[in-house]
């Protein structure tokens, strides 16, 4: 009897998590936006590697400004591969 009622007890957490979770997942879609800030908001132009040709949002790409125009990196590679270049 005590091992049905343990059982019982893990099944209804188990439940009871997985109904927080889809409920928090719904809500987390209406509001479109996630918590921990991943997901950048809607409207942020997108900047290229003139190297690998990989979109990269500006604020967390690497710069150069060349005194006519800033370029955008998504990395230190494409950003030492382009410097070896010019």
């Amino acid at each position: 009897m005590l091992s049905r009622l343990a059982l019982f007890l893990v099944l209804a957490v188990v439940v009871a998590r997985a109904f927080w979770r889809l409920v928090d997942g719904i809500l987390e879609g209406v509001r479109g936006k996630r918590p921990d800030g991943q997901v950048p908001t809607r409207g942020v132009q997108m900047v290229r590697d003139p190297v690998c040709g990989t979109f990269v949002l500006p604020d967390q790409a690497l710069t150069i400004g060349d005194g006519r125009a800033q370029l955008f990196f998504c990395s230190s590679t494409c950003r030492d591969k382009f410097l070896a270049r010019a």
